[in-house]
């Protein structure tokens, strides 16, 4: 994997840079697989924005991905290693020995002909999907679930992975790539490995039209903004507002407490992730 960097023929090209996409094997998707989500441009059924700086963006068919991993027992032969457009990391296609195929979030290191199985006793290897109390310790995983059965909730993204801590009675302990500690029900599944595609941080845009591609429109700063429009808006010259960053309804910006207190998985957390503002202290 690379990233090739473009010459400086304009200003959009300077500095800007794309992903060589080397380790994929086809650019066409599996059309069974396949469907269109039709965009809202960040609105609700009503028509009101409850999501900012949502809207266009080229048009993108969404894979359906397998984040569960329940087929038991059923070896999978590894056919393709495709681009997906609506994550960072990389997908594969499985075909299953009984002939189903299914797509799954691309590990590290997965290659064309490798085959993968999940179960609750299989080889932990990389791709296989497994319960949590089958794992060993300190091995990486991703694609976790936090309540059993659901389908994986945690560690998606490109090049991150969890890694498991300890192991006691019901419950298992892991580490997150935030920093996070927190415990989970021995049943639940992960897939053993690191995501693909780790090269996905360095990538430069070079531009404010690629943000646009991807479906993200301007930030406006609320400073810049009239008081009707936000809270810190208005004022004589450079002015600040007077207050703590927030967003348009008052939210903190940064250093806020936004998690719900009466959320029933805050006691299955033993050490939050650090703030930006706790590293820059560190630092």
């Amino acid at each position: 994997m690379g990233i090739r960097v473009y010459k400086p023929t304009s200003a959009g090209r300077r500095n800007s840079s794309v992903n060589d996409y080397a380790e994929l094997t086809t650019n066409k998707p599996e059309k069974s697989l396949c469907k269109r989500i039709k965009k809202t441009g960040g609105r609700n059924y009503q028509g009101v924005i409850t999501t900012r700086h949502r809207g266009g963006g080229a048009r993108k068919i969404y894979r359906i991905i397998d984040f569960k991993r329940n087929k038991d027992n059923v070896p999978a032969k590894v056919a393709t290693i495709e681009y997906d457009p609506n994550r960072n990391c990389f997908i594969s296609l499985l075909h299953y020995a009984d002939g189903e195929k299914r797509y799954i979030l691309a590990p590290l290191g997965i290659k064309v002909g490798d085959h993968v199985e999940s179960g609750d006793w299989c080889e932990p290897k990389i791709g296989n999907a497994m319960p949590l109390e089958a794992i060993p310790a300190g091995i990486e995983i991703h694609n976790i679930e936090m309540t059993a059965g659901q389908g994986g909730k945690l560690v998606r993204s490109a090049g991150i992975a969890a890694k498991i801590m300890a192991k006691e009675g019901n419950w298992v302990t892991i580490i997150l790539p935030s920093g996070e500690m927190r415990t989970l029900r021995k049943e639940c599944r992960a897939t053993i490995g690191r995501l693909s595609n780790p090269d996905y941080q360095n990538i430069t845009l070079g531009k404010a039209g690629r943000k646009r591609h991807m479906g993200r429109r301007p930030h406006v700063r609320g400073v810049a903004m009239n008081p009707v429009a936000h809270p810190l808006g208005g004022g004589e010259g450079h002015r600040h507002g007077g207050r703590h960053p927030c967003s348009p309804t008052g939210v903190l910006a940064k250093g806020g407490k936004t998690r719900n207190p009466r959320n029933t998985s805050n006691k299955r957390i033993i050490r939050r992730r650090k703030s930006k503002r706790h590293k820059q202290l560190a630092l």
